[in-house]
This record gives C-alpha cells, structure tokens and sequence, in this order.
C-alpha cells in the first residue's frame, strides 16, 4: 500500500511516498493523464494493473480500464487505441508477453507509441515466477525501444520520460519498461513523486497529426505491402530508431529542467568507474548487490566498477565503448540466456561483445550467468566474477567459456 510521507524540506511541487515499483508507475500513468488501460492478471505485472485500478475507482485517473479475454487482445486494444489518438498503457510478464508476440511484432511498423511494464519473469517451463530478462528481450531486434530500471524513483521517472520519447513524431515507436519482478515490482521505497502542474510543462498531448486514424482523415493501416514496400518500411523502423537516440538525450535534458533531478548520462549508470581496473556490467536491480560487492572489494584495495546499462535499445554503442575501454578487463553478468549463441553466452555479453569489436582498446571480456529464476545474486558471486576479471586483466587475454555463477553442480 503506498504511504505518503511529508519530510522535511522535501522538494517543491513534489511530495515523497513510500511506494513499490508497480505502484510508481500508476503514480506517473496517473500524472501522464492515460485515456486507455487493458489488463490481464499474470505475476508479478499484473501489481500496476491493480494500482491503476484503485485509482480509477477513487477518482484519481479518469481513463478507460479494459479487462481483456487474454494478453493478445489486451495489446490489440491498446494498439488500435493509440491510433485513434488514445494514450494508452498496458503489460505483462513471462509466457503473457510471449503470447501477445503476434501483436508485439507488428506494433513498431505501424508506428504505434504504445507504452509497455514488463514484470520480468522467468518463462515456462518449468514454472516460476522469479525474474529473468529473456522476456522483455525477445523483442530487441523488432522496433521495440527497450529499457531497463533498478528503483521506484527510476520507474516513475521512466515512465513520464517514455511517453514523451514514444509521442515525438520522430520516433512513433513502442517502449518496453522492464521490472526485475519481485525484486521491483512489489518492493517499497521513498520516491519523490511531482504534482500534476509540472507533467504539463514536459509532456504535452499526445498528437498523431495526419496518421490519426479518423472517418476525416481516411488513410489505410497494416495494408498487405509484400515485396512492393516491406523493406522501405524496415528501412524507415531503423531510421526511427536511430532518431530515437537524440530525443532520448532531449527529454532528460527537458526532464532534468522541469523536475530538478535525473541522470547527465540518460544511457547507462557508472558506478565507481572514474579508476577502476575491473569493470562489471549487469543490468536492473542485479545492480544492488553488486554495488555493495563492489564497495566491500574496495574496502579490500580492488579497484571494481559497474556499468549499468537502462537503453538497451537504442543501444548505446560509441558511448558505451568510451565507458567500457579505459578497464583492464569487464566481466558482464547476464540475467538471462542464449542457447548456441556465440561463446554460449548471455545476451547482453554479446551485445557488448559486437561493440567492441571495432574499439581501438577491447579489454579482455569474461562473460558471466546468475541469478536465473529469481535466485539471489550473492556478494559471493560478484566476489568470484572479478576475480575471474583480475586474473583475465593480468594475462591480457579473454576466457571464452561463459562461467555460470551460484549453481549447484
């Protein structure tokens, strides 16, 4: 339950709640004044689901909360929503994504900027509901704008800042929001929450010009293209998605104005990188633990870093180069997995991988698996992956082999 607290000298026109993940969200779809919700109950997404509708029922959002029959339909009205002009909301976790996968893949090409709330979740089977990241990730190459957060404040942030992204008519694509279930989506923490005067100052209405689908306005959606026009519109997704990484760098800077807090670099999270020799990346809250390893080794003389990557896509190549070159040696620690992938590895060790391949300086990279299924991550396991990194550092050479952490053998 969100509890509102008012410390004092708390940050004008805001005021700080004790709140869970899910429920930051409701706060800022309340304050992006939504028309348009769909819902299907799965853990752990479906928490939004409930917080929005609480404050439908008590007057605090004004919009249309749709039950659907299934995840499939839930993002189809959403989708055909967005295109007569509705800003619209809608999620899911696990095997629910999945099944709306026919939907998810034909949103970016119809330039729909619908906002999404992965509850990350282990898909089945077997059964379990704890988090991994291959679902939010099975999207990454269709259109879909992707990022991950690690606290309450930073969903409710990403939240307003997606819908502003999403609506710039430069863009006109979908957003995923990640959230490490559990971990974040049902855990409280103090978020500073703005009124609802400052939203209108940094987004404005969502307007779709002459693509608005209306009876005065007749244009044709999803026509059957073929060969005629099908790689003309992949062309214009990817030139879409590369205008995306300016607006991105725009909207935390107009975000930074208006609300008086956000990060200078918008792309991923450095964390004691300024002279570390060993530098880890993970992504979502497998960030908390990691930060404290790293403290506890710099208690000890090691000199450890984090890289915390939130874009995902775009991905950030050129500047995530800079960040990762200046280390003696990175380790990446995967929340998911890619079976067969080059050097067996997880997704985004590959992903920094083919980054650096260009690089004028490419540190040795040692590629890590933990935390699948909900399990914790544990200092331990943080402790044993740069010591792996320290060793790779000394020979100057990579190990090839994916090293999976905390498992039972």
């Amino acid at each position: 339950m969100a509890v509102e607290t008012k410390p004092a000298g708390a940050v004008a026109d805001h005021k700080e709640m004790l709140i869970s993940g899910s429920e930051a969200c409701a706060e800022a779809l309340a304050l992006a004044d939504i028309d348009v919700v769909t819902a299907y109950p799965i853990r752990p997404y479906d928490t939004v689901m409930q917080a929005i509708a609480k404050k439908i029922a008590n007057g605090n959002l004004e919009a249309e909360y749709i039950v659907a029959e299934g995840e499939h339909s839930q993002f189809e009205i959403v989708k055909h929503a967005s295109t007569v002009g509705a800003r619209v909301f809608c999620g899911s976790s696990g095997v629910g994504w999945m099944y709306a996968m026919e939907c998810l893949t034909v949103t970016p090409p119809l330039r729909v900027p619908m906002i999404c709330m992965v509850g990350n979740r282990a898909l089945d089977d077997p059964g379990a509901f704890g988090v991994e990241h291959n679902d939010a990730l099975v999207v990454r190459d269709l259109g879909w704008l992707l990022i991950w957060v690690d606290t309450a404040q930073e969903m409710l942030d990403t939240t307003l800042l997606a819908y502003r992204i999403a609506e710039d008519r430069r863009v006109f694509l979908p957003i995923a929001i990640s959230a490490d279930g559990a971990f974040l989506t049902h855990s409280q923490a103090l978020c500073q929450v703005p009124s609802r005067g400052l939203d209108d100052k940094f987004l404005p209405r969502y307007d779709r010009g002459d693509l608005l689908l209306h009876p005065d306005n007749p244009i044709t959606v999803a026509p059957q293209a073929n060969e005629d026009w099908v790689i003309e519109i992949r062309r214009q997704n990817d030139e879409a998605m590369k205008r995306a990484t300016t607006v991105i760098d725009e909207a935390y800077a107009d975000f930074r104005k208006v609300m008086g807090r956000g990060p200078e670099n918008p792309w991923f999270e450095e964390y004691m990188t300024d002279d570390a020799e060993i530098i880890l990346v993970g992504m979502g809250t497998i960030s908390l633990p990691m930060k404290v390893g790293i403290r506890n080794m710099r208690a000890q003389g090691k000199k450890v870093g984090l890289v915390r990557p939130r874009w995902f896509r775009p991905f950030p190549t050129d500047r995530m180069v800079r960040a990762l070159s200046k280390a003696a040696a990175i380790g990446v620690i995967d929340r998911d997995y890619s079976f067969g992938s080059p050097f067996n590895s997880g997704v985004v060790a590959n992903e920094i991988r083919s980054a650096m391949y260009n690089a004028d300086k490419r540190p040795p990279l040692l590629s890590f698996i933990c935390g699948l299924g909900g399990r914790e991550v544990t200092l331990e396991d943080v402790a044993k992956a740069a010591d792996m990194c320290f060793a790779a550092a000394k020979s100057g050479k990579s190990d090839p082999k994916t090293h999976w952490l905390g498992v039972r053998e």
